[in-house]
C-alpha cells in the first residue's frame, strides 16, 4: 500500500450551481464552462502522482470522472467538517502522509502536489498559500482536527488565523509557493490560465457581449 494520499474536493459540475461569486459577471453558462476546464486541469494534474487518490464530490459521485480511482461523497455541514472527515478516514486507513486540494486551480501542477507531499516528511502541516487569503492545498502527516474546527471559511483571515493558532502549538509548518484560485472575474482575467486560452476568451465574450 502507497503511504501517500491525495484527497481532491470536486464540486458537481451543474448550471448555476458552480462558481457563483464568477457567475454573478459573466454568467451561470460561463461559469460552468469555466470551472469545467479548470475540473480538467485538477485531472491533469493528479494523473502522474507517487500517492493514492480519492476523489470527494460534493453530491453524487460522477463516474465519467478520474475513472480508475476511488470516489466518495463528502460528508458534513461545512468545508471544514468535510476536510475533517476525508482527513480522518485517510488516516484510519493507514496513510501517513495525507495532502488534500480544491479543483479551481487553473495553475496547479503536479509538482505542486508532489511538493506538498515530501515537506510532509519533515513538517506536520503544509499549506499552500491562495491569494484571496485562503489556501489550495493543505497537507498533514498526522491527524489534526482543531486545524479544521471554528475557521472564517471564504474569508481573506482564514490562512492567517489559522497559522496563528498552529503558531502557538508544537506542530511543524511549511509553507508552499501562493497560487491563484478563480473566484472572480478580475481573478480569472489575472491568470494564464484565461490570457493564453483564446477560445476561453472569445467564448465568454459571446455569452456576455457587454464584457470588456
Amino acid at each position: 500500500m502507497n503511504k501517500n494520499l491525495v484527497i481532491v474536493f470536486v464540486k458537481n459540475i451543474a448550471l448555476g450551481q458552480v462558481k457563483t461569486r464568477l457567475a454573478k459577471t459573466i454568467g451561470n453558462q460561463a461559469a460552468f464552462e469555466v470551472y469545467t476546464k479548470l475540473v480538467r486541469v485538477t485531472e491533469e494534474a493528479t494523473v502522474k502522482l507517487n500517492a493514492d487518490k480519492r476523489i470527494y464530490f460534493s453530491k453524487s459521485i460522477v463516474e465519467n470522472q478520474w475513472k480508475s480511482e476511488k470516489k466518495y461523497v463528502q460528508k458534513g455541514p461545512d468545508l471544514g467538517e468535510r476536510m475533517k472527515n476525508a482527513f480522518k478516514k485517510g488516516f484510519e486507513d493507514g496513510y501517513e502522509k495525507i495532502v488534500l486540494i480544491g479543483s479551481d486551480l487553473p495553475d496547479i501542477t503536479a509538482n505542486d502536489i508532489n511538493q506538498g507531499l515530501n515537506v510532509l516528511k519533515q513538517n506536520d502541516v503544509v499549506f499552500g498559500p491562495a491569494e484571496d487569503g485562503g489556501y489550495y492545498l493543505i497537507g498533514l502527516s498526522k491527524m489534526n482536527e482543531a486545524i479544521f474546527d471554528n475557521k472564517p471559511w471564504s474569508a481573506p483571515n482564514l490562512l492567517k488565523e489559522t497559522l496563528q493558532e498552529l503558531d502557538v502549538s508544537t506542530y511543524t509548518v511549511s509553507l508552499l509557493k501562493t497560487l491563484n484560485d478563480i473566484d472572480t472575474f478580475d481573478d480569472l482575467k489575472a491568470s494564464e490560465f484565461y490570457k493564453s486560452n483564446i477560445t476561453l476568451q472569445k467564448r465568454i465574450k459571446e455569452l456576455n457581449i457587454k464584457l470588456k
